[in-house]
Order: C-alpha cells, then structure tokens, then sequence
C-alpha cells in the first residue's frame, strides 16, 4: 500500500517539513513490512503525526503513528512504556528512526471533548494522579527549558506582542521556578482530545508529550481547551484540587506557559487571542 498523504495533513507544514512529508509514505511502508501490518481503514492525523488503522498478523487491531520528528515527541514511546499501558495507550512496538509507533487501538470517536465538563476534569486530575513517575534521564527538564526562556522570550517579544509587564512576570517566573523543579515525569500536552474510550479500561491517555519536572506545569492546555474565559481560574483550582496539586504554583507554571505559547501562535491567532486572555486572568 502506498499512503496518500491527506491535503489536510500536509497544508499545516512549511518547507522545514517539506522532505519528511516526501518521505512519508516510504516510511510508513517500510514500517507497514517489518510490522507485517494490513491496513484497515482510513488515514487519520492530527498536527504532527499520521495514523493508519491497522491489523497484525493474527487479526489484532491496532494503529501505526509516523510523527513528523520533534523535541516534543522524542520520548513519546518512553513515556508509553513507563506507563505500561496502565492508564494510557499500550505501545506494542517502537521504531525511533522512523518515528513510528505501534500502538493498541481505542475509539478515535469517543474522547473526553464530548463529556460533562465536571466528569471530563474529574477523569483528567485522575489521570496526573495515576501517571505520576519519576523522571527518566535524558528526557528534556523543566530547569532547561526555563533557564532558555529567560533569555528567549524578551528576544521574541520583539514586536511587542506581550505586554511588557506580562513578559517581565513570565521571566521571573523562569528564574524562580526553573532552578529549583521538580522530577516528574510530565505529559504537557494532556487535554480532553487526547484521552479516548479503551476496552481495557473506560479512558486511556494517548500522545503524550514528556517532560520531566513540575506535576503543575502540565495543566495549560486544559484551560484553553474547551475554553471559557469567564471560569480559568475556577476550572485551574478544580483540577488543582481534585489532584492534589500546589494552587500557586500551578497558578506561575500555567502563566508562564501561556506567555511562551502566546508568542509561538502569533498576532491574530485563536490560541495566541486565549493565552493572552489566560494570561492577564493569572497575572
């Protein structure tokens, strides 16, 4: 099977992504073969990586993820086999130099997107609770990654798209927390489209992005998500509670992350318009 890479997929990469998506479905073939996969349905995707669903050998279903490479999902298939499939999608079999994944199937149509919001957070702080581990070496460490901020973020505010004010606070933020956090294994991208319906188990998390610090430092995208501006700190405090986290430092992890994410998503952009909203909520 030769894939066909969705128009959809390919349009939300420029030339930095140019080569891979060429080399995409040669990949995908080759990982198809050593696998002994057949294909079973439509291609999926989401930001950076493709999904096939797949059968095994023996008629197992399961899904073949080809992620575009990047920091972020370098340890995506450490994490995952940390977890063990307690919890979170069970990885069945890993190629890094080609970015792909084996992976148990769930139900891409059922996701924590469409359930009570209360039910949703409820699943979510369980979740930071269950997959709580030690940090693993090598993984990226939050005392690196706010160590470069200090000195990157004024350099992308150039334009000025932050408040000076608001920058200033990220900054000591970084100086701060970053020396001094913690040694959890993270999932900083956890939210309500990334945990799907299992049979193991009622909600499994899938497409975690591993960093290793602050257990505090995970819940911004569950405030942008599903997002209401009117409840950011109450929604913040709820998660907070329900996993026994520290209220303010969630509250400066969380602010600083929407400053940094702020500048990457640009002027005009729908996520840039909801961390600065988040922003000024949790100055």
């Amino acid at each position: 099977m030769s894939l066909t890479v969705p128009e959809s997929f390919s349009e939300g990469f420029g030339e930095d992504g140019a080569d891979w998506l060429a080399r995409l479905p040669a990949l995908t073939a080759s990982c198809l073969a050593a696998w002994d996969l057949t294909v079973d349905g439509p291609a999926m995707h989401g930001a950076c990586a493709i999904v096939l669903p797949v059968r095994r050998a023996g008629g197992e279903p399961a899904v073949l993820k080809v992620t575009w490479p990047h920091d972020e999902a370098e340890h995506e298939a450490l994490a995952l086999s940390i977890w063990d499939g307690a919890g979170a999608v069970r990885l069945l079999a890993h190629d890094p130099e080609a970015w792909a994944l084996l992976l148990e199937r769930l139900d891409p149509a059922v996701t924590l997107e469409s359930e009570p919001l209360h039910e949703a957070l409820a699943v979510l702080a369980g979740m930071i609770r269950r997959l709580d581990r030690p940090g693993p070496p090598g993984v990226r460490h939050m005392r690196d990654v706010a160590a470069r901020w200090v000195h990157e973020l004024p350099v992308e505010n150039a334009t000025g798209l932050v408040p000076d004010e608001l920058l200033a606070q990220a900054v000591a933020y970084c100086r701060e927390l970053g020396p001094r956090a913690g040694d959890h294994l993270v999932n900083e991208d956890l939210h309500f489209q990334n945990v799907l319906r299992g049979e193991r188990e009622p909600w499994l998390v899938i497409d975690p992005k591993p960093i290793v610090g602050d257990r505090e430092y995970g819940l911004t995208t569950l405030l942008w998500n599903r997002f209401d501006a009117t409840s950011v700190r109450g929604r913040l405090a709820t998660v907070v509670d329900l996993a026994g986290l520290d209220h303010d430092l969630a509250r400066r992890w969380t602010f600083t992350r929407v400053v940094d994410n702020w500048l990457f998503a640009g002027e005009g952009s729908w996520l840039a318009d909801r961390c600065a909203r988040i922003a000024v909520e949790l100055a």
